[in-house]
This record gives structure tokens, C-alpha cells and sequence, in this order.
């Protein structure tokens, strides 16, 4: 196993403060960022999106997942807004990323054996850090920022203190984790979805599965010195040595077959008189304009087994925050709000409906669908998600080849 020799490493240096970046969780704040995010979406963000020049510094990128994670705002409501200031060529890059994010929901849609294997490693890491002491240190020192990688130990302290970290440094991050440090990835992922406010259980781990090479066969992500150093302005210049550069990929089973993509079903909304509200999709006004006038909604909790461990204060008060931002931006339309503490909760609360039919916006795969398996609703999917979905059969290339076509049914743009 590679890492370095904790037990004779000097103490770690004094860092400075962080800046904190706060998020306001509210579909009202999410539109104030895109808009501000707009005008630099085209070459600012080409020329600008793999620099990480720190908090507060973060101009070429939109700072728009936290947001996004939670369908504050939807993907369309970006692509849209971006793409009435450019061209599709011009945002090109800008554009891909956010069709990142969709492939990965179909992805995992499509294979949800792979969140289960996750969750599964996850317990087996925990169990182990809870009996292996050198574990339980090296996964101690490296959650605490406090490993001696000034890097590193910067990221960690960044992601705790904010609930945000540049994409580029979540690669570096999640490379020195497994390669460096020698870490289990499910632990590594598990700190992630604890402390980032975008933590979205597809992206996340699939992208932890990516740099460590299980999710493109062969293909893993090391961080280097030289690039830490070039793309982080040279805030940063790792030691020679002090990074394992030569790792190989981690070894795990081949992928299974995917099953079929979710599909829409044939509904009239003005036949169910309850809705159900989640973190997964804070923007439920497509199903209100489509018909649905509820008699009561029903609104989840955060939930809080995605980990062994505590969540961060700062994501459930962001995701609680959330909620009732988005309750009470659309009181006048939701009827008698009745909050649930947990699945167990909600599914009396809708039993009690008797007859009474509940519709709730599909739940991608992660906890809110775990908890909402036993609830008798309707899962009504987004006609975006249910036209993107299905192309996510294997790598990214390949779903890349349909974005013009999902790009036309969304707003009849072509890309060039």
C-alpha cells in the first residue's frame, strides 16, 4: 500500500482562514447566481474552469451545483439562460458539464446495483476503520486535514468549513485519497456526500468510482505535482515524492447489464389531490402547471442514513432551508403542508389519505428513493430527465453524440 509515514511526519502548518462562499438556498438566490454566471459561461469558463485559485476566486466557474443538486433551479432553466446569451458553440464546454450531471443520473438509473455495492463497501470500510487502528488514523488525519499534503489538508479543511470545493480539487483530492493515502474510496466518497452541499449521490460516486479506474475499466485519474501546481496558480507545489504518481487502477467487478431507463407514465394530474415534496426536486411547479391542485403536501425530511456517520449541520440546514424556501414560495398552491420526520412518517401520513392519490417528482436513485420504495405515489418523471436518460447505455462519448438532438426538445437549439 502506498502513503505516507504518519506516525513520523512533523506537525501540519498553521493555514490560513477560510473564505467562506454562502450558499442561500432559495430558487429566487439560484437565479441571482445564474444570471450573474451568465456572461461569463462561453470562453471565460473554457479558458478558466480547470483553475482552482481558491475561495473567493472562483470567477470562470458558476458555483451553480448546490443549487442544481437540488432542482432549485433545473437544467433547463441553465441551458436555457445560457444559450439566449451564446451560442451553443461558444458554451460548448459550459454546456457539456452540465449534460455531465445528467448522464450520471441515468447512468446509476440504469444500474442501481452500483449504489447498492457502494453502500455495501461503505460498511465494510467502516467496519474496519472501527477495528484497524492505522486505518482508523490515516482516515482520522485525512477528514481532519491534518495528514501533513498541504494540498490536501487545505481541501479537506475547505470542504468541512464550506460545503463547497473547485471541481479540479475534488480530483486531486479524491486521487491523493486512494493513492496516496491508500484509503478505502467508499470512505472517501462518504466524506464527500457528508460535507458537500451538491453531494448528489450518482455524481459522487461515480466520479469517486472514475478516478480510482472502476468506472471507466483501466482509466483512473492521478494527481500530479506538476499539475496541482500549474492549475491551482502555484498555491500549491506538492514536494517531489510526496504524491504517489505511478499508482495502477483500482481492481472490481466489471459493470452489470443495465436495466431500462425509467419511463413517463400516462397521467392526469388532476386525478391525485396530494404531492409530495423532496430534496431531489425543489422545483415541483411543472407538475402544479400541468394540473395537479393538491389538497395537502406532503413535505420529507432530509434524510440521514445516506451515511454511518452524521451528516453536516451545514448541508441538512441547507437542505432544510431549502424546503421551506421552496413552501413557501408556492403556498398559495399547495394546499394544507403537512411536514414528515422519515419515511415511516410519510408513508402513514399518505396511508391515512385512504383513497386520496399522491404524486411525487421522481426520485433518482439515492436515499429520498430508499425512502419513499414503501410509499403508495405516483413517481412522476421530468420529460428531460425521461429524454436523456435513456442514452446513458455506456460512456459519456457515446451519450455526448445525443446532446444536440436533447438540446432541440428542449428549446430547438442545434449545436454545432
Amino acid at each position: 500500500m502506498y502513503g505516507i509515514t504518519l506516525e513520523a511526519r512533523s506537525p501540519p502548518p498553521t493555514l490560513p482562514p477560510v473564505t467562506d462562499h454562502t450558499f442561500h438556498p432559495s430558487r429566487e438566490a439560484a437565479l441571482a447566481a445564474l444570471s450573474e454566471f451568465v456572461p461569463r459561461a462561453g470562453r471565460t469558463y473554457a479558458e478558466g474552469r480547470n483553475f482552482d485559485h481558491g475561495p473567493g476566486r472562483r470567477d470562470a466557474v458558476s458555483q451553480l451545483s448546490p443549487y442544481l443538486r437540488h432542482r432549485l433551479i433545473t437544467e433547463e432553466d441553465v441551458l436555457r439562460a445560457v444559450l439566449d446569451r451564446h451560442t451553443p458553440d461558444a458554451a460548448s464546454r459550459f454546456v457539456t458539464e452540465v449534460f455531465w450531471r445528467t448522464y450520471w443520473k441515468g447512468w446509476l438509473e440504469m444500474r442501481p446495483s452500483v449504489w447498492t455495492a457502494y453502500r455495501g463497501g461503505l460498511g465494510q470500510a467502516w467496519n474496519d476503520v472501527q477495528t484497524q487502528s492505522g486505518l482508523r488514523g490515516r482516515w482520522e488525519d485525512a477528514c481532519a486535514g491534518e495528514t501533513g499534503i498541504d494540498c490536501f489538508d487545505a481541501w479537506a479543511r475547505e470542504l468541512a468549513e464550506t460545503g463547497y470545493l473547485h471541481n479540479h480539487a475534488r480530483m486531486w483530492f479524491a486521487s491523493i485519497w486512494i493513492f496516496t493515502l491508500g484509503l478505502p474510496w467508499e470512505l472517501g466518497a462518504d466524506f464527500f456526500l457528508r460535507h458537500l452541499l451538491d453531494g448528489d449521490p450518482a455524481s459522487n460516486t461515480l466520479s469517486w468510482r472514475w478516478v480510482g479506474g472502476l468506472q471507466t475499466r483501466g482509466k483512473h485519474y492521478v494527481a500530479t505535482a506538476e499539475n496541482i501546481a500549474e492549475y491551482t496558480g502555484g498555491r500549491f507545489r506538492p514536494a517531489p515524492g510526496e504524491l504517489n504518481e505511478d499508482a495502477a487502477s483500482l481492481d472490481g467487478p466489471l459493470h452489470p447489464d443495465p436495466i431500462a431507463a425509467p419511463e413517463r407514465s400516462r397521467i392526469d394530474l388532476r386525478d391525485y389531490s396530494a404531492l409530495i415534496l423532496h430534496i431531489d426536486d425543489l422545483s415541483p411547479d411543472w407538475l402544479l402547471d400541468d394540473g395537479l391542485t393538491p389538497l395537502v403536501t406532503f413535505v420529507l425530511a432530509p434524510p440521514a442514513d445516506a451515511t454511518p456517520l452524521k451528516m453536516s449541520d451545514r448541508v441538512q440546514d441547507f437542505r432544510r432551508a431549502a424546503l421551506e424556501s421552496t413552501v413557501g414560495r408556492l403556498s398559495s398552491r399547495l394546499g394544507r403542508v403537512v411536514p414528515c420526520a422519515d419515511a415511516g412518517a410519510l408513508k402513514a401520513a399518505v396511508a391515512d389519505l385512504g383513497a386520496a392519490r399522491a404524486v411525487t417528482p421522481h426520485a433518482p436513485v439515492g436515499p429520498v428513493a430508499e425512502a419513499l420504495t414503501e410509499v403508495p405515489a405516483e413517481r412522476a418523471l421530468r420529460p428531460y430527465d425521461a429524454r436523456a436518460w435513456p442514452h446513458a447505455t455506456a460512456g459519456f462519448f457515446k451519450f455526448r453524440k445525443h446532446i444536440s438532438a436533447l438540446l432541440a426538445a428542449t428549446r430547438g437549439i442545434e449545436v454545432v
